[in-house]
């Protein structure tokens, strides 16, 4: 199924709302990540907190999609899936030694 043939048709979408493909959609597991890791304020509270077990929870379903989709996906977005795992793993390791 291409990107546009579910989110053109649907009247719940509003004019210049962007569609959801794979690079978004790992970008933004990404960001919750990174406010798990307290580099990015959380949203609804504007705080910045850490929660080592939800930042390695949120890395490891990013892991599971990088896996179950191997061989699926095009070059760009396989080298953003490798670039985004491997820092996150890097500030969770550096979070998790306390630096």
């Amino acid at each position: 199924m291409s990107e546009t043939s579910s989110s053109a048709a649907d009247p719940a979408r509003k004019p210049g709302e962007l569609p959801v493909n794979f690079a978004q959609f790992i970008v933004s597991l990404g960001s919750s990540a990174l406010v798990h890791l307290g580099e990015l304020a959380d949203p609804a509270s504007g705080k910045h907190a850490v929660d080592l077990t939800l930042a390695r929870h949120t890395i490891d379903v990013l892991d599971l999609l990088q896996q179950k989709t191997r061989g699926n996906l095009d070059d760009d977005e396989s080298r953003l899936m490798d670039a985004l795992l491997k820092d996150l793993r890097e500030k969770l390791r550096n979070a998790a030694a306390g630096r």
